[in-house]
């Protein structure tokens, strides 16, 4: 990626303008040139097309839409495009979704133009880079698992919450039961049983419960 001495080209992808002004006035003067911008999945492909940038910044959620969907897209019809989320969510459970729908970076809004320089040549060379401000905190979280576990379904696409969802409803619980029990929102855990139906394929609870109990996630 622009290992010629040339500007990184990138273009941001983020549903809030005022950002996207700052990222632009922010890296003005570095070596990453602003090529383009978008806040829809739709007008990001659209953009990332006509720029044909190096690198597209993409944060967690769109308008409505999944960043992490967008990713998927994206590699899948950009191969050697490298998409870098600049997000302010720092759970893990993001970071390990957005390696998987592979991402290669994973920064959060409070990196400095220095850092965003630093991780965009660092992945130019092959690295894959998580904001050091989150991998203490994964690093902890995987010390603690058994060798090659995260949680049930982590192997699927499955976030740690829709994972605990999933249990539920292999139990046999209610959306409104799973709600109480996870002291979530019925709207939350119809969005985590819509996301889960998507990662497995299926499109009803019972062929999700089946696809679960056939993978031994749950015993």
């Amino acid at each position: 990626m622009a290992e010629d001495g040339r500007a990184i080209r990138v273009v941001i992808v983020d549903d809030h303008r005022m950002v996207r002004e700052g990222l632009r006035a922010m890296l003005r003067g570095t070596r990453v040139e602003v090529a383009g911008e978008a806040d829809t999945v739709e007008a990001a492909l659209a953009e990332i097309a006509r720029a044909r940038p190096d690198a597209v910044l993409l944060d967690v959620r769109l308008q409505g839409q999944s960043g992490l969907d967008a990713c998927r897209i994206i590699t899948e019809e950009h191969p050697g495009l490298a998409v870098v989320f600049l997000t302010v969510y720092e759970d893990e459970q993001y970071v390990f979704e957005a390696l998987r729908a592979g991402a290669k970076g994973y920064m959060l809004k409070r990196a400095t133009a220095d850092d965003i320089v630093r991780t965009l040549e660092a992945i130019g060379q092959g690295e894959t880079i998580v904001d050091p401000a989150l991998t203490g905190r994964i690093a902890l979280k995987a010390s603690r698992l058994s060798p090659g576990k995260i949680w049930p379904g982590a192997e699927l696409g499955i976030t740690e919450r829709e994972s605990e969802v999933l249990s539920c409803m292999v139990r046999g619980l209610s959306n409104k039961a799973v709600a109480e029990e996870l002291v979530i929102s019925e709207e939350t855990v119809k969005s985590h049983v819509r996301s889960i139906f998507r990662k497995l394929g299926v499109s009803d609870r019972a062929q999700a419960v089946s696809v679960a109990l056939r993978a031994g996630l749950y015993r």
